[in-house]
């Protein structure tokens, strides 16, 4: 941004006086969760005290304690006659060496007993009524084959009780399902794995929890692309781990860059989406795969790969995952099965060296100590009898015309004041503003036009002004109405 005084405080720094936490607490607590979610990334000047007092109608003192606070964190810094800037997260302390008073991680509401309160981990989701919505990717859930599911599970159901106990069944059910998955993995990812280097869990994201909770400790160091995945970032911020960004160039991470941190600091895990990127889109070249597979070799660090829109790709030859060539067991592959089913039908997954996936399956034990039978004998059918395969390649055909409307769409209402790149798979297109506004007004203006742009799809530096746009959800004539509204609302933004 231009201008410090332009970036929309009050959009994302939420006090509320009438709670018994002090406003000076509650600004440290909303710098830093806008600091974590990008609203003010790294290297962006902050107005002077003066100015953002009067923005957020606050005592000038409480924020200059506040910021006091922040700067002896490691997220701000003030440069005599320069100004008070966002710190670069490779230059923020570790997380377990701040010092936090009883007051800042204790909740003293009125619910008749204390709590610890975490400021890392929010629920950026947003809900809206509007009438037309834009999501970061999301598949749509009106064309799951339900009729398919239905008949299945009922025939589960209606079988006849064996003499075998609960656990003999589990057991065998639980074997069988990740022998047919574990080589259905191997046939669609090209990985070679076995039942002994597979754990399933209910969700993606359960999936990722085990694994960051196993592998990072309060004082290691994580690499993560920049721009990134607000959600990945939480759960790998509330490890207590230090997050050190890499910039995204257009065949993917850097690096050179990737290289000169690891020669100047011991990194314990790269957090990578290669073949999709949050939220870019772009997929990591044939020559920067090999080159991160053999820093990971040279230097030590692991390779967590989220591959985790991997099943709408459009192309016959789809992008292969580190994990497929990682032949000295540095990456650690999780993923997601099911998109495109209905809610709790979908999975997470994780493949990795069996050590590794039994230490998992011990903390898995106490999040998820039962296995749901019945469900993963329907996918297990679903799989064998080749529904899996058939639904996917429906669907990828739907998906794959609703993606080159939305280009249509896109270059039809909008040439000139974007530009985008055409990916080869995913539900969203990454698409950067030629000319420079508030996102946030944009946002707001947009709403006023019944078009609903959650915050997390929007993302906005001093250099970058840019929208993830999901169209997976929408048929041709949604789209075609969502666009339109973003051309219309544009103009009068850039009219202001």
């Amino acid at each position: 941004m231009d201008s410090p005084v332009e970036i929309p405080f009050k959009s994302f720094i939420q006090l509320k006086p009438e709670e018994s936490t002090a406003i000076y607490l509650q600004l440290v607590f909303e710098f830093i969760k806008a600091i974590q979610t990008g609203f003010l990334p790294e290297g962006t000047k902050l107005p002077g005290t003066r100015i953002l007092c009067k923005v957020l109608s606050v005592n000038r003192n409480t924020l200059i304690k506040a910021f006091q606070d922040l700067e002896s964190q490691g997220w701000i810094e003030t440069l005599p006659n320069k100004g008070t800037f966002i710190l670069s997260q490779q230059k923020q302390k570790n997380a377990a060496e701040f010092t936090i008073s009883k007051e800042q991680n204790i909740s003293k509401d009125n619910v008749g007993f204390s709590f610890q309160r975490s400021t890392i981990l929010e629920n950026p989701l947003e809900i809206s009524t509007l009438p037309h919505q834009f999501n970061d990717g999301m598949p749509d859930l009106r064309l799951v084959q339900t009729d398919v599911l239905a008949r299945l599970y009922v025939s589960k159901l209606k079988r006849r009780k064996t003499s075998k106990t609960y656990e003999q069944i589990e057991f065998r059910s639980h074997l069988n399902f990740k022998t047919h998955f574990s080589n259905y993995l191997n046939l669609t990812r090209g990985i070679r794995i076995s039942t002994s280097n597979l754990l399933t869990a209910s969700s993606h994201e359960i999936a990722l929890y085990l694994v960051t909770k196993v592998l990072i400790a309060p004082s290691d160091k994580v690499a993560v692309a920049s721009p990134g995945y607000y959600m990945s970032n939480m759960t790998l911020t509330n490890t207590g781990a230090q997050i050190i960004s890499i910039p995204v160039n257009e065949d993917g991470i850097d690096t050179k860059r990737l290289k000169e941190i690891c020669e100047s600091t011991q990194i314990r895990v790269l957090y990578l989406t290669s073949n999709y990127h949050y939220p870019t889109t772009i997929s990591l070249s044939a020559k920067k795969r090999i080159e991160v597979l053999e820093l990971a070799n040279q230097y030590g660090f692991v390779i967590l790969e989220d591959d985790y829109d991997f099943d709408f790709h459009y192309d016959n030859n789809p992008v292969l995952p580190l994990a497929a060539f990682d032949s000295n067991q540095k990456v650690v592959y999780i993923g997601s099965f099911g998109r495109s089913l209905p809610s709790g039908f979908s999975y997470g997954f994780v493949a990795a060296p069996a050590e590794f996936i039994k230490e998992l399956e011990k903390h898995q034990n106490i999040l998820e100590p039962r296995i749901d039978v019945l469900k993963e004998q329907v996918l297990t059918e679903w799989i064998t009898e080749g529904e899996v395969h058939r639904l996917s390649k429906k669907n990828k055909k739907i998906y794959k015309e609703r993606r080159d409307h939305f280009v249509a769409f896109l270059n039809e209402k909008l040439k000139g004041n974007i530009k985008f790149k055409v990916p080869p798979r995913g539900l969203a297109i990454w698409v950067e503003w030629l000319d420079h506004f508030n996102l946030i007004q944009f946002q707001k203006e947009c709403a006023n036009h019944g078009l609903f742009l959650p915050k997390t799809i929007l993302y906005q530096t001093k250099d970058l002004t840019a929208t993830r746009l999901g169209f997976g959800h929408l048929e041709m004539e949604e789209m075609e109405k969502a666009v339109s509204i973003l051309d219309e609302c544009l103009e009068i933004v850039l009219s202001k």
